[in-house]
């Protein structure tokens, strides 16, 4: 049974601890994040990871300062506990200087490259082929770091994923990819899109060492993570997860989510993440009161520090516009 509290002994408390900070502070910017959205300070399109956050805590805990981080449009969480600053993340989702991208990128393409996290990507498995490219830079100057990609079930469905997935394992690369499942790309259900719905054994069909997580159990995610970011640090080629989660929220804040039923929504908030550590912590003995209020109040700050920072920032100037643009334009 996921999250029991015979799995959580002494040993593990400080690890589960800290692990249910991570995905509490994501929880309470992605929260803070639909009430800005609702308030228009944050403009286009937003993605939120509500449901999924045990992935992102459970992966990102086990990568070094060297490794590198590839995400989707759905990757404020994967860029907080990334290192990104939670005022940097927020300033850019109001488009002012101060964002992680001086406010051009935008919910969607957040990056930064003290932390080495190359985005952010809008293009539906556009992340792929880029993590294949970091991925062999380091195996080609022999550092022995690890690219990790995070990527919806929907880009299965994309021929850059065939290929990614083919030419790491063809050059043994050091790539982890993390296939993050929640059932449904976009508005389309899995079983709609695709004729085998076992993607770790679609995986495995290129030849990867590859294996389903429960991605509702941080803990299980944690093991997992760790197992494959050695053995691809070892040198033992590509690896692959398939992360099994469930996005509580739409896909995006303008989906009227007309392609799932409530009871199904209800039946997987029934097994939130954070809800089952909490609980398994607290049977354990594990997690008391004053520990939890500490953890929740350390997320709670940190989200009000990032909107405070946000709302002070600035727009960049006019005369800034053309900045960072590259090619002008030919004589007539």
């Amino acid at each position: 049974m996921t999250g029991t509290p015979e799995r959580i002994g002494a040993d593990r408390a400080g690890t589960a601890r800290h692990l249910l900070h991570q995905m509490l502070r994501v929880r309470r910017l992605e929260e803070k994040c639909v009430e800005l959205y609702s308030e228009a300070k944050i403009r286009g399109f937003l993605h939120v990871y509500i449901g999924e956050e045990a992935v992102a805590a459970g992966v990102l805990d086990n990568l070094d300062a060297g490794d590198a981080v590839v995400a989707t449009y759905r990757e404020h969480g994967h860029a907080l506990l990334r290192g990104v600053p939670a005022g940097a993340i927020l300033a850019e989702m109001y488009g002012n200087v101060q964002g992680c991208c001086r406010g051009r990128g935008g919910s969607m393409h957040l990056f930064d490259a003290a932390t080495r996290f190359y985005g952010g990507n809008a293009i539906v498995a556009g992340g792929l082929p880029l993590a294949v490219g970091l991925a062999l830079a380091d195996k080609m100057a022999g550092r022995a770091r690890v690219t990790a990609c995070f990527f919806g079930e929907g880009a299965v469905a994309e021929g850059e994923f065939h290929e990614s997935l083919n030419l790491a394992a063809l050059w043994q690369l050091p790539v982890l990819f993390c296939c993050e499942n929640n059932l449904y790309a976009m508005g389309t259900a899995l079983r709609r899109s695709e004729s085998q719905t076992d993607i770790a054994l679609k995986a495995a069909g290129y030849e990867l060492a590859a294996w389903a997580v429960d991605g509702m159990d941080v803990l299980a995610v944690h093991e997992a993570a760790r197992r494959a970011v050695d053995a691809v640090r070892s040198g033992a080629g590509p690896h692959f997860l398939e992360l099994r989660t469930y996005r509580f929220r739409a896909h995006s804040m303008f989906d009227p989510e007309r392609y799932r039923e409530k009871a199904e929504v209800a039946h997987w908030i029934e097994r939130d993440p954070i809800t089952l550590l909490r609980n398994a912590l607290e049977a354990a003995g594990q997690l008391s009161e004053d520990q939890l209020a500490g953890i929740q109040g350390d997320a709670d700050a940190e989200v009000a520090a990032a909107v405070e920072f946000a709302e002070a920032g600035t727009p960049e100037p006019l005369e800034d516009l053309a900045r960072f643009v590259y090619s002008e334009r030919g004589p007539e």
